[in-house]
């Protein structure tokens, strides 16, 4: 799957591979420029597009999903064990007119949304700005990259994020995922048009990551896989075929302390839900509320060495290839520390679509 014309001229950067990215450091990296980088032009969801946001929350020892409107929750009737089994039954407008008693947001413990049972699978490498800040060149990486995290990792939306003590390069990234709507066991075509067919949901997800596990080891798995790596939610925004366009124009925003370090737009995805999922239909079989995280924008702390120390880096000898890795990583003061302040958000410029606001502490491993 190659990437258009126009998206080549407008990733292009240095002629560098994936694999001999600066001093071992492989398609995933990217710099902390925080400046928002001009958006392609996106469709906007009609005037009277249909979202909904639905909390999984406990209260009084029992675990259930409700409809939030402004910090209330209205309980949804009904015993959904999974996030699968939830999304068979949505219906957005069902759940628009469900009224009833209601719940403070301060009264309830909210969960994450999904599910540990469903299948995490994630893009990398998949905006603009990330690309050529990753030094990477887009007739090379002409793929769709893709891996998983570990279901054990997912959490809910305010957790503290637990910094193992064997991991000192602890990195965030923002990324909008996506909720399955419905099972694929099959190669299927996927459009635009028909995407509402099978995406359910949206979310936010940050993709936790241990740079000096997954870097040097170039083990991704292992590297975002630790227990509190996967904060999702707070909620699930149900899209319809009215709304589901408005993906395509919502803006990502992470801060640390206060301090803006991403912020890009997802009309700057270079692989799309509907050309993914039709991808991972050859490959892979999917169930009702697997999550898709679509990748993170430019703005990680990992940094990325000069094209010519790259070309350097690759006639030495690997352990002073790595040597060098851990002393330049070591002085990025944008690595997460014991007591950082995360804080992500994604909404729609108009407010019509928001999918929340996460906050993490990041604390150290008992």
């Amino acid at each position: 799957m190659r990437a258009d014309p126009a998206r080549r001229r407008l990733l292009k950067a240095s002629a560098a591979s994936a694999i001999s990215v600066g001093l071992g450091i492989p398609l995933a990296a990217c710099d902390s420029t925080p400046v928002a980088p001009s958006p392609r032009t996106a469709p906007v969801p009609e005037p009277n597009a249909m979202t909904i946001n639905i909390v999984r929350f406990q209260h009084q020892g029992r675990t259930q999903w409700g409809v939030i409107r402004n910090e209330q929750i209205t309980p949804i009737p009904g015993d959904f064990a999974t996030t699968g089994d939830f999304v068979r039954a949505a219906s957005i407008p069902a759940l628009t007119a469900l009224r009833g008693n209601t719940l403070k947001l301060t009264d309830v413990e909210l969960r994450s949304p999904v599910t540990p049972n469903q299948q995490f699978v994630c893009q990398g490498a998949n905006y603009r700005q990330h690309m050529i800040e990753s030094g990477m060149d887009p007739d090379v990486k002409t793929y769709n990259m893709i891996f998983t995290k570990a279901q054990s990792c997912i959490c809910p939306a305010d957790s503290d994020v637990i910094k193992p003590q064997r991991v000192q390069f602890l990195d965030y990234e923002i990324e909008l995922g996506l909720i399955l709507k419905k099972a694929i066991s099959g190669p299927v075509q996927i459009t635009d048009a028909n995407l509402h067919e099978y995406v359910a949901a949206a979310v936010i997800v940050n993709d936790y990551s241990a740079r000096d596990v997954q870097i040097p080891q170039m083990q991704f798995y292992k590297g975002k896989s630790f227990r509190t790596f996967g904060p999702v939610g707070p909620w699930l925004t149900l899209v319809d075929a009215s709304s589901i366009i408005g993906l395509k124009s919502l803006q990502l925003k992470l801060t640390v302390n206060g301090e803006v370090r991403q912020n890009d737009s997802t009309a700057n995805l270079v692989y799309g839900p509907a050309e993914t999922l039709t991808e991972l239909s050859g490959v892979q079989n999917f169930e009702p509320g697997d999550l898709i995280a679509t990748g993170t924008p430019a703005g990680c702390a990992l940094s990325i060495p000069s094209p010519a120390k790259q070309k350097i880096g690759a006639l030495l000898p690997e352990k002073k290839k790595w040597e060098i890795f851990f002393k330049v990583q070591s002085k990025r003061t944008q690595y997460l520390k014991v007591g950082d302040q995360v804080e992500a958000s994604i909404r729609s410029a108009d407010g019509r679509v928001d999918l929340g606001i996460q906050r993490n502490r990041i604390i150290a491993e008992a």
